[in-house]
């Protein structure tokens, strides 16, 4: 699969996996894209997608708490076509879904061909977030097997016309306190506060350090993570925009091709009906 020069720059690199080694900020806004030029393609060329039915694209996100996964989402819809685009949060495994493999609960989610999904986290939690909160014996989990499956289960996808594209929002500790403050000291965001927050809040470093080894232990050059700087939310969106919109042009560069046949017909049967 090719990528871009501006994708790559966004890239993981697997040898050095720590989040230290990736900004949290951008100091320069002439190096983020227009976000407005971005929205409007990627509600054109995701409407190309939906028309040619042939290929899906598959958005995982992932970061800590308070990274702004669902504004994102929110953000990367604002001109998508609701026939084609959809978006799925997958929080800590219930019961029913523990007890099952942990890819069950994400593949009936799973794009359609046509179908642009955005995931808010996802089966990669099954290495991370478990991690910290297991839902099972804690002897019982194989992280390596675990990673071996993500892999080839994207592997999978991408054989079958699915693109995986991959980000992690890269947040400070700093930025991090801030917004869970926020949501204590603002009325229209109190609602999202929840005890577990402080929890992650005290279990950080340990999350962390899981993120750094799941996402180094599953990227791959056909299915690459996204190291994207979260601390301001609008650079963070401009620069997933782009990265959308140059994905959604690979995928569907064009409508499909009219059948002059049908279209000889159609205007032979609207003549017919007096409509000229």
């Amino acid at each position: 699969m090719k990528y871009s020069a501006f994708a790559k720059s966004w890239f993981l690199d697997p040898t050095k996996p720590g989040f230290d080694n990736y900004p949290t900020l951008l100091d320069d806004d002439r190096k983020v894209p227009k976000l407005e030029a971005s929205l409007e393609d990627i509600g054109e060329y995701q409407r190309r997608l939906w028309a040619n039915q042939k290929q899906g694209l598959l958005l995982v996100i992932h970061g800590p708490d308070t990274s702004g996964k669902d504004s994102l989402i929110r953000t990367l819809a604002t001109y998508a076509d609701p026939g084609g685009f959809h978006a799925w949060s997958f929080s800590r495994p219930n019961s029913v879904e523990g007890a099952h493999d942990f890819l069950w609960r994400v593949t009936p989610y799973l794009p359609a061909y046509g179908q642009m999904v955005a995931f808010n986290r996802s089966h990669h939690e099954a290495v991370i977030g478990e991690r910290v909160w297991p839902v099972r014996d804690v002897e019982t989990y194989d992280w390596e097997a675990r990673y071996r499956a993500i892999r080839e289960f994207e592997h999978h996808l991408a054989s079958e016309g699915t693109c995986v594209m991959k980000v992690w929002l890269n947040m400070s500790k700093d930025e991090h306190k801030r917004r869970l403050l926020k949501r204590l000291d603002k009325p229209r965001k109190r609602w999202k506060f929840d005890p577990s927050d402080i929890e992650g809040w005290k279990k950080r470093e340990v999350y962390q350090a899981y993120a750094e080894e799941a996402l180094a232990a599953t990227h791959t050059e056909e299915n690459p993570w996204y190291m994207i700087p979260g601390d301001r939310k609008p650079q963070a969106r401009a620069i997933i925009a782009a990265l959308v919109a140059a994905k959604l042009k690979t995928l569907a560069p064009e409508y499909p091709k009219e059948s002059p046949e049908v279209l000889a017909e159609y205007r032979e049967l609207l003549a017919k009906n007096g409509v000229s």
